[in-house]
């Protein structure tokens, strides 16, 4: 795993989950209400919003939070006109990058986009150039310290496709649907969970060995997800342990 899993253990090691945890829910939220817009306000009946409500919880949103956004997108609440839109492009080094927003102002966030790939060393890309590298799946982080064959047993039978260690850490793939019923299973079986999405994924890694090239294109990552209307970044860069480790002592 890489991109995905690599920029969560280097926001886990800088100690900025917690403080970007109120960022989280706001995107959380507005996926919650384009989620209930589109397919209703029952989980049961809209996929799409059962997977938006399981992310939420994971994340430890709380139900009434989950429910006002719920109700905003079922026009129970004030709400907003959201449009999804995936840009594409490329990091410094060649790294591929989609980019997830719900904007209300398409004009205003294809401007902003534009202007972090100029800014910082990168270039838009035509649509469907980048995409096809990636492919959705479920993820899931389960603590290193449990025993791989346990662990390998628990979640083949529970509808896993793959257990890998990554770094000081399992990760557990699933198809995306499954993705949290997996996670449940596992808890239900005494593994310690941590993180869980429905990332795109790539398997064309572009390797990253030093920690110049490191530091331009995690600039650019963190750059995207400081922007508000965006949902997600994904990236197929491979950044070598050693030099994640570089970076986070030096900061």
């Amino acid at each position: 795993m890489s991109g995905h899993s690599k920029w969560a253990t280097i926001k886990h090691k800088k100690g900025a989950v917690d403080k970007a945890r109120g960022k989280l829910f706001n995107k959380l939220a507005r996926q919650l209400e384009v989620a209930a817009r589109a397919g209703g306000g029952d989980p049961d009946a809209n996929p799409t919003l059962r997977t938006a409500v399981q992310k939420a919880k994971a994340a430890q949103m709380t139900n009434d939070a989950v429910d006002r956004a719920i109700k905003r997108g079922t026009g129970e609440g004030d709400t907003g006109t959201y449009e999804a839109i995936t840009y594409e492009g490329y990091a410094p080094g060649g790294v591929a990058m989609l980019i997830e927003v719900l904007t209300d102002n398409r004009n205003r966030t294809g401007a902003e986009v534009r202007g972090v790939f100029s800014k910082l060393g990168g270039s838009m890309a035509e649509p469907g150039s980048v995409s096809w590298q990636f492919a959705r799946r479920g993820v899931i982080e389960v603590a290193g310290s449990a025993d791989e064959d346990d662990l390998m047993m628990a979640a083949i039978e529970a509808g896993a496709t793959d257990v890998a260690r990554d770094g000081d850490a399992w990760t557990v793939t699933t198809e995306p649907s499954e993705a949290f019923d997996v996670r449940q299973a596992l808890e239900d079986a005494g593994f310690s969970v941590g993180s869980t999405d429905t990332p795109l994924v790539s398997d064309n890694l572009v390797p990253i060995s030093t920690t110049d090239e490191a530091r331009k294109v995690l600039r650019i990552v963190e750059a995207f997800e400081d922007n508000e209307d965006v949902q997600d970044v994904y990236s197929n860069f491979d950044i070598a342990e050693t030099v994640i480790d570089e970076i986070v002592e030096a900061e």
